[in-house]
This record gives structure tokens, C-alpha cells and sequence, in this order.
């Protein structure tokens, strides 16, 4: 059984402020690199696969960011009044 710990890089929720889509697009960018260095090893130890875990939760806090900025954005209203979801929210989405 894999056991959960707090991830040691930074989280979405401290993206520093404030946040541009584009600060967003590189915080992505960083973590699908690290979810495909991830993936390049040959074996995944159990702190590999919760990283991982930890990895996607962040990837769709990262987009779910960016859909409310582009929504608040279109509506006349303030995109960076945008917030992050928690991972109860988010992870519920369907891709």
C-alpha cells in the first residue's frame, strides 16, 4: 500500500501572485516534465507513483485555473479574481 505524503515542490495554491496565464502555462509545463521524466524510468518507487498522483491533482488545478480565467475573462470580469479548486473538486472531473 502506497501512503500519501505532502508533496515537497510547490504547490499550485502557492503560485506566486500574481498570476498570469502564463505563469499558469509554465508551472503546466513544469510538471509535465517532471510526469515524463517520471515515466523514462525504468521502475517507479512508491514515492515515484504518489508524485505522480500528486502531479495529475496539480495538472487539473493548473487547467481548471486557466478555464475560470478564460471564463471570468469573457463574462467582463476580473480574471485574476480566478482561485484555485481544491483536489475534491478538480479530481472529479472527466478529461
Amino acid at each position: 500500500m502506497v501512503t500519501r505524503k505532502k508533496a515537497k515542490t510547490r504547490s499550485v495554491k502557492d503560485m506566486t501572485q500574481p498570476t498570469t496565464d502564463d505563469s499558469i502555462l509554465r508551472k503546466i509545463q513544469g510538471l509535465v516534465h517532471e510526469e515524463q521524466h517520471l515515466y523514462a524510468k525504468s521502475a517507479l518507487t512508491d514515492h515515484d507513483q504518489v508524485r505522480l498522483e500528486d502531479i495529475k491533482v496539480e495538472l487539473d488545478q493548473c487547467w481548471d485555473l486557466l478555464r475560470q480565467r478564460d471564463a471570468r475573462r469573457e463574462f467582463g470580469q476580473d480574471p485574476n479574481a480566478a482561485k484555485v479548486r481544491p483536489p475534491s473538486v478538480v479530481e472529479r472531473y472527466k478529461q
